[in-house]
């Protein structure tokens, strides 16, 4: 089957349609709009002034994103405080480059809470509080990713005034005291049958050295994983993590969900059923979004564990999970023979083998062997 790799600016057009509340709400911006399969590092995506926020930014608007979820970039030069803002909407940062803070508080004169951040910080700010992000370093800029749903709340309020001007702070949120207190493990019964933790909070230091993971047997490779909720929200993220020289199964499930790497090296083939395949190729910091049951698949040719982070539409969107194995998995040997070639192929050119089992291709129930736990 044919296979092709191409950039932001080559994805296919979009039938002709009248443009949503939210675009154009964005296009009255002035800052620039990044469309397409992927980013492949947005440390070096081209970014544009945004006056009203004193900041330079990009919106993304990826294939797979399909009015459901945003994704933006935010650069704040050295030693910046950008003014405050205030969203309706829960929203998801992540900080691609750079160390800094963010002040929070309620209302006009309410409490405020300070937490610092570096590289690789995930945090949520809670909808209705005020908030304020500064660059500490007196040198070098700060990138963020940020994410929310404000494209599918928009068709439903059209107004950009109802999510910048709102008052309104959540009762029970306020009750916390402490917003950024030590993210918690709650088991729960996963419904594939397992016992696993996740994890409650609004602040996770360092996605790259987050260790406490648990064993994601379904999925394949020997790959562990950790699910992340964020407290009072129906936002939700999880990472998973893959050794050198294997590669996940075939999957598929609704739109929405934005991944970024936090590292390794790789590539993703993402393909509608019976379609061409699409080649991501990334590395950090590199951004993705598998369309609307497409199905994708994660391949490690690098030299140490990837790491992939995903932020998630919210449950119950499009098929956003995958509930029938069956129908939205390819086990490993019911794939095209083209995926094991390349995949090879792919590691010979860097001069690395495949640690793929030979059994994990002719045994459907073949389980992964889970020695050492973590990467």
């Amino acid at each position: 089957m044919a296979t092709t790799s191409k950039q932001q600016t080559e994805a296919p057009a979009e039938r002709q349609r009248a443009p949503s509340p939210y675009e154009k709400w964005i296009a009255s911006t002035g800052v620039p709009v990044h469309r397409g399969y992927f980013v492949e590092d947005v440390r070096t995506l081209e970014l544009g002034p945004w006056p009203e926020r004193e900041c330079d930014a990009a919106f993304l608007a990826l294939t797979g994103q399909e009015g459901i979820s945003e994704a933006r970039v935010t650069e704040i030069a050295p030693a910046k405080t950008l003014p405050p803002l205030r969203y309706a909407l829960d929203e998801i940062t992540y900080v691609v480059e750079g160390r800094g803070m963010t002040t929070v508080w309620p209302g006009e004169n309410g409490p405020k809470r300070t937490f610092e951040w570096e590289k690789h910080s995930m945090f949520m700010v809670p909808r209705g509080f005020n908030y304020q992000l500064t660059n500490s370093s007196g040198t070098t800029p700060v990138r963020l990713l940020h994410y929310n749903y404000m494209p599918i709340a928009m068709n439903i309020v059209p107004d950009p005034k109802f999510f910048f001007e709102s008052d309104y702070v959540n009762p029970e949120v306020l009750a916390e005291g402490d917003l950024y207190s030590e993210a918690t493990a709650v088991s729960r019964n996963d419904p594939r049958g397992a016992d696993r933790v996740w994890w409650y909070g609004r602040f996770f230091p360092d996605m790259r050295a987050w260790d406490k993971l648990h064993t994601y047997q379904e999925r394949g490779a020997g790959g562990h994983r950790v699910g992340v909720v964020f407290s009072g929200s129906q936002m939700w993220s999880h990472m998973s993590v893959f050794p050198v020289g294997t590669y996940k199964k075939a999957h598929r499930h609704g739109p929405g969900v934005v991944i970024i790497i936090p590292a390794g090296e790789g590539y993703s083939i993402m393909w509608p059923e019976g379609g061409e395949r699409i080649v991501i190729p990334w590395h950090e910091a590199s951004v993705f979004v598998p369309p609307s049951r497409w199905f994708h698949q994660h391949f490690n040719v690098g030299g140490e564990p990837a790491r992939y982070l995903a932020f998630h539409a919210v449950r119950g969107i499009g098929g956003e999970r995958v509930v029938d194995r069956a129908a939205d998995q390819i086990e490993y040997p019911d794939e095209e023979t083209f995926v094991r070639e390349k995949f090879e192929a792919e590691l010979a050119q860097r001069g690395l083998k495949s640690l793929m089992p030979e059994q994990a291709y002719t045994d459907p129930s073949y389980q992964f062997g889970y020695e050492i736990a973590g990467d």
